[in-house]
């Protein structure tokens, strides 16, 4: 009778501990840079949608969007660009519907994803005009003429903002002027008050209807 016997198994030398944990690092490596690009992907396809539905005037749901954008979309440099794009997006949104001091605020985190993002910039510069803040509004044009020295429309808007935030000058000097001269008459009496507080209360302090008193 002849005995078959198994073949003994192929002894396989197992790896060293720093080639299991380079293996390993590569394939996590890759893993992370294949959820990153479909996180991207993900949020382009939101801008898409939001820059649709800003065609079609609907700001709010386009706002929606872009921010969905930028939830998805990854903290790593190959996302700054689609952020940056959703931040100032958001903006012009902003723009659309007279709130003004939000948009100053996304185009403001637009660059700071995008320093020379000049866009962001002529729409930061709209929204401080709108708001009276003709200094500022310069100011951005100025740094977009660094940027780009052959951009007329900020030269343009320089130009046409000077006279203004000259005239706004001018008026705050003539009213911190007149502050001097007429003062209010609280200040011309800030012991009459203290004194008839004591009356009434008796404490040395200043009581919320002693205040009352001296305003009217």
């Amino acid at each position: 009778m002849v005995v078959i016997e198994p073949e003994p198994e192929e002894v396989k030398e197992s790896p060293s501990p720093e080639e299991e944990e380079g293996e390993d690092s590569f394939e996590d490596a890759l893993t992370q840079d294949q959820l990153h690009q479909r996180a991207l992907n993900q949020a382009n396809d939101a801008k898409a949608e939001g820059n649709k539905l800003f065609g079609a005037g609907k700001y709010d749901e386009a706002l929606l969007q872009y921010e969905l954008a930028l939830q998805i979309a990854p903290e790593v440099p190959s996302s700054e660009e689609v952020r940056s794009m959703c931040h100032a997006n958001r903006a012009v949104c902003f723009l659309k519907v007279g709130r003004y001091d939000d948009a100053i605020k996304e185009c403001t985190k637009a660059l700071e994803l995008k320093p020379s993002y000049v866009k962001a910039l002529l729409r930061r510069g709209e929204a401080q005009e709108k708001l009276d803040h003709y200094e500022e509004a310069i100011s951005d044009m100025k740094k977009i003429i660094e940027i780009d020295p052959s951009n007329d429309q900020a030269r343009r808007t320089i130009m046409r903002l000077e006279p203004l935030a000259a005239e706004k000058r001018e008026k705050m000097k003539e009213e911190m002027i007149d502050q001097e001269n007429h003062p209010h008459p609280f200040f011309l009496h800030p012991l009459k008050g203290k004194k008839r507080s004591r009356e009434v209360e008796g404490d040395g302090e200043l009581s919320v209807g002693t205040f009352w008193n001296e305003r009217r």
